[in-house]
């Protein structure tokens, strides 16, 4: 899994929409529904953004740790 997969599965785990998302991080809602897609790669701001919200570690979201 990459940071796309892992962005989408904690996402519908948790209730969360696109908007709501790409609100929390200060994004648009393209760019989210591009990262799940595949069509574009976040940068380290985003990465870390989406780490915090999630509360998660940076590692997992990229796809180098399963925990």
């Amino acid at each position: 899994m990459d940071f796309g997969d892992r962005i989408k599965e904690l996402r519908q785990e948790r209730g969360v929409t696109q908007v709501t998302l790409a609100s929390a991080l200060g994004c648009s809602q393209s760019m989210v529904a591009q990262w799940e897609a595949h069509k574009n790669k976040p940068t380290e701001e985003f990465i870390v953004r989406a780490a915090q919200y999630f509360e998660v570690s940076c590692d997992y979201l990229l796809g180098l740790r399963d925990d």
